[in-house]
């Protein structure tokens, strides 16, 4: 069963159910079979703004039925009571249950991945840990935790969907799946989902590398230019003159960029304060959170905040 949320994204549901078709294709067999439901049982718009129509509502399944949801864009709006109180009863079952993209959040939000291990698309990674301290958030492409599965978006449903049919009917149907989809790349549940520093950036110095990797995993308690350069083996003045000719910009300009897009990803995900916000990202007072966070996007917390909630109100 695929659950479509409002503003689902496309390519992880078509990556998912492609890929389960091609191995019914392969097999010469229906070996799987799919319903497409959600809330309501009507139509649900794609982020991309295509409308699809639904097989049925929110219906009751069976023991053996695996439900896979569909989450996307602004997938905290798209949790509804009903969609978390349905999850939950199916749950109690014992059916096998996953998160394509975003729908971690909803896996969570209903308590399905307390004490398990999952992922989520990296944009929602820092406002997910925030607010779900007892799931184990990892990097990885998709992660399988019992019963349940979540996955972080884009073309990891396909890396799932092979893992779950290697499983089930053997590797080399798995194989030819992934020949059918001009899949060359085959990645398992421990390969990360973002690119490596060096190809995010442009640049191979390793170095730079891990002086950017130190800056992003301390985001909440900032380290100092001089104690990063130390830590590098490097004078400070040797780390100023690296960033700014491969980056143009100063190492406090560029982490106090990282810091500010996190900033911005939790204001737009989560409903913690501006105060808790500003803690999170390593400024010491709202009123220095403000005025950096206005000169770098024009705009106040506040009213980036009140924006995002006015888009999601149309």
């Amino acid at each position: 069963m695929f659950v479509l949320l409002d503003n689902f994204t496309l390519l992880s549901f078509a990556s998912a159910m492609e890929s389960l078709r091609i191995a019914n294709r392969m097999a010469g067999r229906p070996l799987y079979s799919w319903m497409l439901i959600g809330e309501g049982g009507g139509e649900v718009k794609c982020s991309a703004g295509t409308a699809f129509r639904l097989d049925d509502d929110l219906i009751e399944l069976s023991r053996d039925d695996t439900v896979m949801l569909c989450g996307g864009i602004d997938v905290q709006q798209a949790t509804s009571k009903k969609l978390l109180g349905w999850v939950r009863r199916e749950a109690r079952k014992g059916l096998r249950i996953g998160g394509l993209c975003t729908a971690a959040f909803s896996m969570a939000q209903a308590g399905l991945l307390d004490g398990k291990k999952a992922t989520i698309h990296w944009e929602n990674a820092d406002s997910f840990a925030e607010e779900f301290e007892e799931v184990d958030l990892t990097k990885s492409v998709f992660v399988i935790d019992g019963n349940r599965m979540t996955t972080a978006g884009g073309t990891s449903s396909i890396d799932l969907m092979l893992k779950l049919i290697a499983d089930e009917h053997g590797e080399d149907l798995a194989n030819a799946v992934a020949d059918q989809l001009i899949y060359s790349s085959i990645r398992t549940d421990q390969d990360t989902q973002r690119l490596s520093v060096p190809t995010r950036i442009g640049v191979r110095h390793p170095k730079l590398s891990q002086v950017i990797q130190m800056m992003e995993s301390h985001i909440e308690e900032p380290i100092s230019p001089s104690i990063l350069a130390k830590k590098v083996g490097m004078s400070t003045r040797q780390l100023e003159r690296l960033f700014r000719r491969y980056l143009t910009r100063s190492p406090k300009r560029y982490y106090m960029e990282l810091r500010l897009q996190k900033a911005r990803n939790l204001l737009m995900q989560t409903d913690m304060s501006v105060i808790n916000v500003a803690l999170a990202c390593g400024f010491a007072s709202p009123s220095h959170f403000s005025k950096c966070y206005r000169a770098h996007y024009d705009t106040t917390p506040y009213r980036e905040r009140g924006s995002h909630a006015a888009r999601l109100s149309i």
